[in-house]
């Protein structure tokens, strides 16, 4: 799992890609035609009121609106350069963001996010802009 899952993982996402089943072993007879289950809506996660109850209980003050670092400390996921540049690396950040880290937070904050609600999380409008 990427460091993108984990994210989503740890903002409860996640559980209907386990209810998948296994693909069949190699070599094993494929199984007989299905009908498609039925199409789920995405479920609505309230991030906001996970991040900003997970911002209230820490002693640090963490700001997830603005900081991907912040974001990623609240989530109990590594926020060093190392770790936030392959999530860049992951998500498809532009080259020329790379060499500037400055730069790569941002986008990778505002890719995040994006990402999040893309998801079915309810990120604000005003930070997805």
């Amino acid at each position: 799992m990427g460091l993108f899952g984990k994210i989503m993982e740890k903002l409860g996402f996640g559980s209907a890609q386990a209810a998948e089943p296994p693909p069949p072993p190699p070599g094993a007879a494929a199984p007989a035609a299905k009908a498609p289950p039925p199409v789920q809506p995405i479920a609505v996660v309230d991030v906001v009121a996970q991040l900003e109850q997970r911002a209230k209980a820490n002693p640090q003050k963490l700001n997830w609106r603005e900081s991907i670092v912040d974001l990623l400390k609240l989530l109990d996921i590594d926020s060093s350069f190392a770790a936030r540049k392959e999530l860049a690396t992951e998500l498809g950040c532009p080259a020329d963001l790379m060499g500037d880290s400055a730069k790569m937070n941002m986008w990778l904050h505002k890719t995040v996010l994006a990402r999040i609600a893309a998801n079915g999380g309810n990120i604000p409008k005003d930070l997805l802009d």
